[in-house]
């Protein structure tokens, strides 16, 4: 990283990539995430899908989904899920190399851990006006008191994060979910 530009080295030119935009990989991540919450939404959890990959290779360390209904674990997170899924591939509890992709912004407690694992970058979808803390509610991540700011890059698929999220809850409301 240079100034804070991300540089590639595509058709022999350096081609700058500003902090705060999505690239191809995060894309593929996010639709990943989206089969993902898509499995929590068939078990009746809130649909919310997570994978942490690595941000050079692409390679995924960990992925999870939303599980807080069949653990019975209001800690059971899509992002705690692959946060800790990544740490063991690693057998280091530092993503500072890492990219988290997360259908929805996460809450307070999943921004306080994308802070204390050192993700690199944070990749999500749809905004949560009623309790996301990276720039909805709180800006966590971005806490200049804090020891850690991931690059933050919201709205990646967010119409499609949304859409699921919206139909998920239509269905609980008609009792269907």
């Amino acid at each position: 990283m240079r100034g804070g530009v991300f540089y590639s080295r595509l058709g022999g030119l350096p081609r700058a990539r500003a902090a705060g935009e999505p690239t191809g990989t995060d894309d593929a991540m996010m639709a990943r995430a989206l089969a993902l919450a898509g499995a929590a939404a068939a078990m009746g959890e809130v649909p919310v899908g997570a994978v942490v990959y690595e941000t050079a290779t692409g390679r995924v360390l960990g992925e999870g989904f939303n599980r807080r209904e069949a653990d019975n674990d209001p800690a059971a997170h899509a992002e705690l899920l692959a946060v800790r899924a990544a740490a063991r591939a690693i057998d280091h509890w530092r993503l500072n190399q890492c990219t988290l992709v997360v259908t929805l912004e996460p809450c307070a407690m999943c921004a306080g851990l994308v802070v204390n694992a050192r993700v690199g970058r944070l990749v999500y979808g749809a905004s949560d006006p009623k309790a996301g803390a990276c720039e909805s509610l709180y800006a966590i991540t971005a806490d200049g008191r804090l020891n850690h700011r991931p690059e933050v890059v919201a709205g990646v698929r967010a119409e499609a994060c949304g859409d699921l999220l919206r139909a998920f809850f239509r269905r609980l409301r008609r009792g269907e979910a």
